[in-house]
């Protein structure tokens, strides 16, 4: 209300930082199992509430220094306060976040073409799961080209009608395309972001999230247990090459197949090993981004 006011001074902005969430369920079970907060601060006046949800520490260091320093807004920022990768320099992650949304080019093979399929991702642990299934994807399935974007800045993904940050229709079709199928790994509940994009062009989009699943575990079994997991997302990719992409040649088309059943074996792998020793796989708990040699 004080911005219908003009005599009222301009209050500092209303900040909350989210960071024990629902993907680390190693102790915190259901109490911290519902990731529906920011849905909820969505419906709200759109001149006033902002989302962020920062990939890795010096996007959450960018993140903040804006958000301290605004004035009457409401900023939700959500990130977990486990040890995580860090993807981007600090120069990096302020260019990153003042985009709002932003292609990466580094985990990106698609630069002068189409891509085949565009992997997206918005939150911590999201962009974790997807960058490794990106390794996955050009390391087995080597001609797909993959084009990789990160969503810091949620209301990015509406439209500037809908939300002061909103992008419009050429900018949003000129990342995520008009026509390729669009695997978007998001942080909470599926339908948040299938709301923002109701109404853009891209009808193939796949958002993979929160689905009420899960309880006391491990971090990567939070990941299974909801399909947002790396083997989950490469599988989606896997269907989108059967049944959309229709540049990929056909020796592609075929390896997917045993790409697909190479994901199942490992899930079940996964189950297998956290039920014997409590803990995720080395292979998960290790795993580190590098591109693969071929490619270098």
């Amino acid at each position: 209300m004080c911005l219908e006011i003009p005599w009222r001074n301009r209050l500092p902005s209303l900040n909350i930082l989210l960071s024990s969430h629902v993907w680390r369920q190693d102790h915190n079970g259901f109490t911290h199992q519902d990731p529906g907060f920011i849905g909820h601060i969505a419906t709200k006046r759109p001149e006033i509430v902002r989302i962020y949800l920062p990939p890795d520490a010096n996007c959450l260091l960018s993140v903040m220094h804006h958000c301290l320093s605004s004035r009457h807004y409401i900023n939700v920022v959500t990130a977990g306060k486990h040890p995580a990768p860090q993807w981007l320099t600090v120069e990096e992650a302020r260019q990153h976040c003042e985009r709002g949304v932003s292609i990466w080019k580094w985990a990106s093979n698609d630069e002068g073409c189409m891509p085949d399929v565009v992997m997206a991702c918005a939150g911590d642990v999201p962009t974790l799961e997807a960058l490794a299934a990106v390794t996955i994807l050009r390391r087995r399935l080597p001609t797909l080209k993959v084009r990789f974007v990160n969503v810091v800045d949620l209301m990015r993904m509406n439209r500037p009608d809908e939300h002061p940050h909103g992008m419009n229709d050429e900018v949003f079709d000129s990342i995520f395309t008009k026509t390729q199928p669009v695997i978007f790994a998001f942080h909470a509940y599926i339908h948040l972001v299938e709301k923002l994009i109701a109404k853009r062009h891209n009808r193939k989009f796949l958002v993979k999230g929160y689905k009420e699943e899960g309880t006391i575990s491990t971090a990567f079994d939070m990941t299974v247990m909801n399909e947002l997991d790396r083997f989950h997302l490469v599988m989606d990719v896997c269907d989108a090459i059967e049944s959309n992409c229709g540049s990929i040649d056909s020796k592609a088309k075929w390896t997917a197949v045993y790409v697909r059943q190479e994901m199942q074996d490992l899930l079940t792998k996964h189950k297998k090993y956290i039920h014997e020793f409590g803990v995720d796989m080395d292979e998960i708990t290790q795993w580190k981004w590098r591109v693969p040699e071929d490619e270098n």
